[in-house]
């Protein structure tokens, strides 16, 4: 299905909705709402493979369109690379991207890529320590205990 469109279902698991964006057919967006929006589809598949990795199954196999500048999406593809239930201090996802943990601008770099992470879940930036992701920190300590 590669519908445009935002697709958003409750997650009994995270006791709040998840919702996506879709653009031909990727992934472009994941929240957190506090409610499921009115204008908002219930089905999608990379919807039910989202909510299927919160409900335990394995990590969402889905297309994401990541856009955004080339030194967050090396970060970011990074963080794509961590296993659930593992949890990797920002530092060393710094080094694994390349970057200097000691340098000001490169720690400056793993904030911003992680602070403005398009796609929580998807980019599991509820796995790095040290930092705040785009993941809330309610939703981010209930995915990593989940994934315990």
């Amino acid at each position: 299905m590669d519908a445009t469109g935002i697709y958003a279902r409750e997650s009994a698991p995270l006791g709040r909705p998840v919702q996506i964006g879709v653009a031909a057919g990727r992934v472009i967006a994941v929240s957190f709402p506090d409610d499921v929006p009115s204008d908002a589809a219930p089905d999608h598949p990379a919807l039910e493979a989202i909510l299927a990795a919160v409900d335990g199954g394995p990590d969402p196999d889905v297309e994401v369109a990541l856009t955004v500048p080339t030194d967050h999406r090396r970060l970011l593809e990074a963080v794509r690379s961590i296993p659930r239930g593992e949890t990797v201090p920002a530092d060393s996802l710094a080094r694994t991207a390349g970057l200097d943990p000691d340098d000001e601008t490169d720690r400056e770099t793993v904030a911003a890529a992680l602070a403005e992470n398009p796609v929580p879940i998807l980019v599991p930036d509820h796995r790095v320590s040290g930092v705040a992701g785009a993941t809330p920190t309610a939703v981010a300590e209930r995915l990593r205990a989940l994934e315990s």
